[in-house]
């Protein structure tokens, strides 16, 4: 076929014509663009710089205040003393009402005051998050993951969370306040929480309270629950704490053989024995050790009951 090469060059014209509008196409949308956000920025500016209402300061002498003060709605006032040429005045600021539009504005424009003050991150408010830093939603990630059943149970765990960034962990470290789980005041619902315990030890964890008198003198007698071994206790050791205040003394004194048998440390024959020890030696001589010289209790069982808080005879 014969041609007469002027149709490739029409070609390579109207494709140079075509990205030629493209490019300007993208200019005017560049520039379009830059255009809105400086005006929309400039709007912004005008409001910030700007009230619709102006506000009010009142100027009053300290010596005039009571009365004036009682007058005036506290809420619609903030005090700064202060000192203006040479006397002592109050210089209150009446806000006046400003459009919402306005006031909406004022406030996405506002500096954000970041604080820190002390919290546990199992139960801080989303509000109170926001506060410390985060954002509205990476506080309520943390929110959605605690109400998922999610449990930060040491001050490392929180640092993991994802929304979490390092440069805030480091400044909230020393804030973060988890409390310890007290043996003697915690249920059921609380040991299960703990790690690698479940609602299997968590039950036996309150079972051996009751036996023990109704208290753990120390956080090792968890160690004296079966298959409770070193390693699950040293698993959850820093998460837990016995308060002295709720250390019930056991009354080993006073109570009659068949309350002292439940006691795992005592048992039947001891019981006994610990009843006739009483009945045949002045309350001055009683004590564990005492009671171990005399055969009444072995040596491990007397060393671990020796350990215990016990009432006065």
């Amino acid at each position: 076929m014969e041609t007469d090469g002027r149709k490739p060059a029409d070609g390579k014209r109207g494709l140079k014509s075509s990205f030629a509008a493209g490019i300007a196409a993208l200019v005017f949308i560049v520039i379009g663009y830059q255009s809105a956000l400086f005006i929309h920025r400039a709007a912004v500016l005008g409001i910030l710089d700007r009230k619709d209402v102006p506000d009010t300061v009142f100027v009053i002498d300290k010596t005039m205040a009571g009365r004036i003060l009682d007058a005036v709605p506290k809420e619609q006032l903030v005090n700064h003393e202060q000192k203006l040429r040479g006397k002592d005045v109050y210089v209150i600021r009446k806000n006046a009402v400003h459009e919402p539009e306005v006031e909406a504005v004022r406030q996405k424009a506002a500096p954000r005051i970041v604080e820190s003050f002390r919290f546990n991150p199992n139960t801080v408010p989303v509000p109170d998050l926001v506060r410390l830093g985060f954002s509205e939603r990476q506080a309520v990630s943390i929110d959605n993951y605690r109400k998922k059943g999610g449990i930060f149970r040491r001050k490392e765990d929180f640092a993991e969370s994802y929304v979490v960034a390092d440069s805030v962990y480091a400044r909230l470290e020393t804030y973060i306040d988890i409390p310890l789980i007290d043996l003697n005041a915690a249920d059921s619902a609380a040991f299960d929480m703990l790690p690698g315990i479940g609602g299997y030890f968590a039950a036996k964890m309150v079972e051996y309270r009751t036996r023990l008198g109704g208290s753990y003198s120390y956080k090792e007698q968890l160690m004296d629950i079966y298959n409770f071994d070193r390693e699950k206790f040293d698993a959850l050791s820093d998460l837990i704490s016995v308060d002295p205040e709720n250390i019930r003394p056991y009354p080993l004194w006073s109570l009659p053989a068949d309350s002292l048998k439940r006691h795992p440390y005592i048992g039947s024959y001891a019981a006994r024995g610990i009843v006739l020890f009483r009945e045949n030696n002045p309350s001055s001589e009683w004590s564990v050790k005492a009671l171990s010289e005399a055969g009444v209790i072995k040596p491990e069982m007397a060393g671990k009951l020796e350990r215990c808080v016990i009432a006065g005879p």
